[in-house]
């Protein structure tokens, strides 16, 4: 089957630089996608767009170009709930991936129990209302229910200004619940003003919330460039980002995005990204809760317990 790409898509860049900083050994992309390839996997009539094809295969060369050695890969949603390429890809990971699905309430506890054997480990639950259709919350509810009793977590997509109204319906999730990044802030407003405030109140109040403190790409104002004396891309994130990453170190995690769907302005160099990283995780210390024990503890629990 042939799929026409959503016209003005941004393709993903093919030579991504080799990074500087270099990951701690184990580091997990814990934020990554496959398109299709559509022939193979067709896009879902619903979506929103049509994307380039991005591949398991590619993924993978840019796992080991990057220096990572895992990969967390979230349904698309451009694949609506037809998990056949993310959960494809898992199988072809070799242990080396875990994947985070999109379910309708008629999924049926053998396909769950069949994604979870497969290395499916979540369900993300997207509340951006350009890129989906509107979910029923006792929906919602009801596929958390189900998905906890795999020791599943919820992926929750958002954007800052619409916490305030999904506040009740987060809180009463009944699994650990990961935000994708760090709820969309606008960070041309204060880091300390009432709506990031209000996120890190809904982190504070809530240990069971985790955070990716990903995508400076999506937030950044000031983009890739990096201004004379200024050392890092996408500065303008920086402080949102280690604000989190400093005060809740066991509860963040990181990806890269791949491949990046829905850019309009530019396409970000994944070696960039992988540079951001130091500037919110200035420490070792930081850097290995970031990339390598948070993950590890939240998709690869059997590997990560105590003897």
């Amino acid at each position: 089957m042939h799929f026409e790409k959503t016209p003005g898509w941004l393709d993903w860049y093919q030579g991504p630089s080799t990074p500087k900083f270099k990951l701690p050994a184990g580091a997990v992309d814990a934020h990554c996608h496959v398109f299709g390839p559509g022939a193979e996997f067709p896009y879902a009539p619903e979506r929103k767009y049509t994307p380039c094809d991005a591949s398991k295969a590619q993924l993978f060369a840019l796992r080991d170009q990057l220096g990572f050695a895992r990969n967390v890969i979230v349904q698309a949603t451009c694949h609506g709930a037809d998990n056949r390429a993310m959960v494809d890809a898992l199988l072809h990971a070799d242990g080396k991936a875990r994947g985070v699905a999109t379910v309708r309430r008629s999924v049926s506890d053998e396909e769950l129990q069949a994604m979870h054997d497969a290395g499916v480990r979540g369900v993300r639950f997207n509340f951006v209302k350009r890129l989906v259709d509107f979910t029923p919350k006792d929906e919602l509810m009801e596929i958390a229910g189900r998905i906890a009793r795999f020791g599943w977590h919820v992926v929750i997509y958002f954007e800052a200004v619409d916490l305030p109204e999904l506040w009740d319906f987060f809180t009463g999730l009944p699994t650990t619940v990961v935000v994708d990044h760090m709820g969309r802030p606008d960070v041309s407003k204060p880091l300390d003003g009432p709506e990031f405030e209000l996120f890190l109140k809904f982190m504070r109040e809530h240990p069971n919330v985790w955070s990716k403190v990903s995508c400076p790409e999506r937030l950044s104002l000031t983009g890739p460039r990096a201004l004379d004396g200024e050392q890092a891309a996408y500065r303008d994130v920086v402080p949102f980002a280690r604000r989190v990453v400093e005060e809740f170190p066991d509860r963040v995690l990181w990806g890269t995005d791949w491949p990046h769907p829905n850019l309009k302005d530019h396409m970000p160099d994944d070696g960039l990204l992988v540079d951001f990283i130091p500037h919110i995780a200035p420490t070792a210390e930081l850097q290995q809760k970031l990339l390598v024990a948070n993950p590890m503890r939240l998709y690869w629990p059997e590997e990560t317990q105590e003897a």
